[in-house]
Formats: C-alpha cells, sequence, structure tokens
C-alpha cells in the first residue's frame, strides 16, 4: 500500500483535471490511549485530515513531529516526560512549518496566555472537544489562531498578571538585558541610566529572587521566559 505522505493522491494526471486538495497532516499526542482513539475518530472523519501518528508521551511527540513534519501537532498540557508547555517553543524551533494547537483540562486564563505566548496558535478546552477541535486544527493549518470563546472572554475581562515576583518594570527591563550577556555599563546606555542606578537594580533583583549569580538569572529569565533560549 503506498505511503500517503510520500504519494498524495491526485485527480486523474495528464486528464486536467484539478489536483486533489492537499491534506491537513496531523500528529495527535495525548497520555490516553482512549482518548486518543476518541480524538482520532473525530479528525479522520474530516476528509481532508490525515492523522499521520500518534504519542502518548512528549518525547515521542517530538520524534513523531521531526519525522513527519505535519502541518498540526494536537498536543496535551499533561504529557509524560517534561512539561509541555516549556517544550512548545522547541518544537516549533524544529519544525517550524508546524503549528501547534493545545488540547487541555486547564481552564485558567494564565494557561491559556502561557501556550499562546510560547508558540501555539490554539487552545481548545477537552470539554469542548468535539465542537471546537476540527474547527481550531482547519484554522491552525491556514495559520490563524483558536481559543476557546468563553476562555477567551474570561482572558479579555481579566488583567494579565503583573510583573512576577514582585519585580518593577524597570527592573524586568534590567534582567532581560542581564540575560542576554550586556554588562552594566551597556544597561546603563540602553536605558539611559547611571551604571550606579543600574548596579542599584541589579541588588534590587537579586535580593527580591535570592539569587546571587549571572548564571542563575539567566536561568531564572529563561524559566519565566523573558528572554528566548
Amino acid at each position: 500500500m503506498p505511503d500517503q505522505q510520500t504519494q498524495p493522491e491526485r485527480f486523474g494526471a495528464g486528464t486536467g483535471e484539478a489536483p486533489a486538495l492537499q491534506s491537513i497532516r496531523i500528529v495527535l499526542a495525548d497520555d490516553h490511549a482512549v482518548v486518543r482513539s476518541g480524538l482520532r475518530l473525530l479528525l479522520d472523519g474530516e476528509s481532508e485530515f490525515e492523522v499521520v501518528a500518534e504519542a502518548g508521551d512528549l518525547d515521542s511527540a517530538r520524534r513523531y513531529v521531526r519525522g513527519h513534519s505535519p502541518d498540526v501537532l494536537v498536543l496535551d498540557l499533561n504529557m509524560p516526560g517534561g512539561s509541555s508547555l516549556e517544550a512548545i517553543p522547541d518544537i516549533r524551533a524544529e519544525s517550524p512549518e508546524t503549528q501547534i494547537v493545545v488540547l487541555t483540562m486547564q481552564q485558567e486564563p494564565a494557561f491559556a496566555r502561557h501556550a499562546l505566548g510560547a508558540g501555539a496558535i490554539g487552545y481548545v478546552l477537552k470539554e469542548a472537544a468535539d465542537d471546537e477541535l476540527v474547527e481550531a486544527v482547519r484554522r491552525a493549518a491556514a495559520g490563524e489562531s483558536y481559543l476557546n470563546p468563553r476562555l477567551g472572554a474570561r482572558m479579555a475581562s481579566e488583567p494579565p498578571p503583573g510583573p512576577p515576583d514582585d519585580l518593577s518594570e524597570r527592573e524586568l527591563e534590567v534582567l532581560r538585558l542581564i540575560a542576554l550577556g550586556h554588562t552594566n555599563a551597556e544597561i546603563a546606555e540602553q536605558l539611559y541610566l547611571s551604571v550606579r542606578t543600574v548596579e542599584t537594580h541589579r541588588a534590587h533583583i537579586q535580593q527580591k529572587l535570592s539569587l546571587s549569580s549571572r548564571a542563575e538569572l539567566v536561568g531564572y529569565a529563561l524559566k519565566r521566559g523573558l528572554v528566548n533560549a
């Protein structure tokens, strides 16, 4: 049986008929086999969808994305093998053409903000998957975002969280530049501050975070998504 990945079906080659639409190729990642089975039935019910692989853990999901270069990865947030949220930027870097639709039970706006900020294009709640997942995947394949409407309304009504760990906006700016490898003098020049003021901000940052070395500050900034790895 020919491999659908390498030999996409076409109508009447040489007959002048238009070629068939290219399938939307999907990797489905969820750690529950029963859930995956139901989701696959849902997705396979769409004629233009093709589920090319299923993954039960994060490592398998990343491996299948690298191997298949799908149009869309449907990714559960709670997967064995690490943090799906933290893996999103790496997956996007490894396969830039693959859009990520998060499928989750997490209804808190903070999770949605984090996932979308990390590079996901869609955010679907499992409780609404039957109604929303097909639309989210179709939009993702077209490069369009999708957010669960009820969650989107909550995000619009709730202000985004302020700076983490009681850091001021200026301290966040200084921390980002420290993490990017700039010296105090370079930071002072970029922010139009004196070197002594930058040193004071740095001291306050270290005190608030209970961190002392540059490496620790860089690690904190990366973990919080203040800079890209």
